[in-house]
């Protein structure tokens, strides 16, 4: 049976990237994007990945512009780019020119026909997070703790490896993974204590639930 792949985005302290490290996170993901509770600079972001053991890190953008993408490679190095706007699949190719391991399209998904949103990026990202869909007025696009049907990806082909994200927690993801066959989840509130805090027990919890999932 395939393991699923862990990411803990949201990173921002070195105790909690020591303790997911240690825990056995795939992914360390650095939010690189003011609005967000969890928003790090490319330098910080950089300080902190420099500890990501094994793990990989993804650097989580926001309609990045050029300069922007720079100051994160120059900065940060990230092993992957994880692009949670409006950008478009060139733009999603472009990107690749910034990242070692590849790019990821975050998509969000409240319906069965947002799945479909995913198809014009088939061959140009090399991987997908499917996220809640954010609400109209919301000022960021990920992050905000939301569940939704994650019955609406079992059995789906999205073209490319793709993570699991909205909503999960240390409670609630091993019954995720049976509904939607997520070969990876991606948790960023569920493991804290309040907005942009991690919390160490909740990694640690996180990551046990997923590994006996």
């Amino acid at each position: 049976m395939t393991r699923t792949l862990i990411k803990i985005c949201g990173m921002n302290d070195a105790p909690s990237v020591d303790a997911a490290v240690a825990a056995g996170a795939d992914y360390l993901g650095f939010i690189i994007f003011p609005k967000s509770p969890r928003h790090v600079s490319p330098v910080e972001a950089g300080r902190l990945a420099a500890r990501k053991g094994d793990a990989k890190s993804v650097a989580v953008l926001v309609d990045p512009t050029e300069p922007q993408l720079g100051a994160v490679v120059r900065d940060m190095r990230p092993d992957i780019i994880q692009l949670h706007g409006g950008e478009s699949p060139a733009r999603c190719l472009d990107a690749h020119h910034y990242a070692e391991h590849g790019v990821w399209k975050a998509m969000g998904v409240s319906t069965a026909d947002d799945l479909a949103a995913a198809d014009p990026y088939r061959g140009y990202v090399d991987g997908f997070v499917f996220d809640a869909k954010p609400p109209k007025d919301a000022d960021r696009p990920g992050g905000l703790g939301e569940a939704w049907d994650y019955g609406l990806l079992d059995g789906f082909e999205a073209g490319a490896p793709w993570m699991l994200a909205g909503g999960l927690t240390p409670e609630t993801v091993a019954e995720a993974i049976r509904q939607s066959g997520a070969e990876g989840v991606d948790v960023v509130s569920g493991v804290e204590s309040a907005p942009g805090v991690k919390d160490i027990e909740k990694i640690r919890a996180f990551i046990a639930a997923v590994q006996s999932a």
